[in-house]
């Protein structure tokens, strides 16, 4: 879970990269979910949760995209 925990947040800090609100917006996502199933005794329950948090973070690391405006017509 910890290991989960922390992968998330590393993926959070490379795909929001100078993205100040969506860092702390992520943060607070990740910390939130988390703290909201920690007493979580069904080892069925824990599992699916688990699997689900595996899920986002690849969908964080492989389908999100942050565009930056190099121009007043360009991203």
């Amino acid at each position: 879970v910890l290991k989960l925990f922390k992968l998330l947040h590393r993926t959070r800090q490379e795909v929001f990269k100078n993205d100040t609100k969506a860092l702390e917006a992520a943060r607070q996502k990740i910390n939130e979910e988390f703290r909201n199933n920690r007493d979580e005794k069904s080892e069925e329950k824990i599992n699916e949760l688990l699997k689900i948090a595996s899920d986002v973070e690849a969908i964080l690391r492989t389908s999100v995209i942050q565009a930056v405006h190099t121009d007043s017509d360009k991203i």
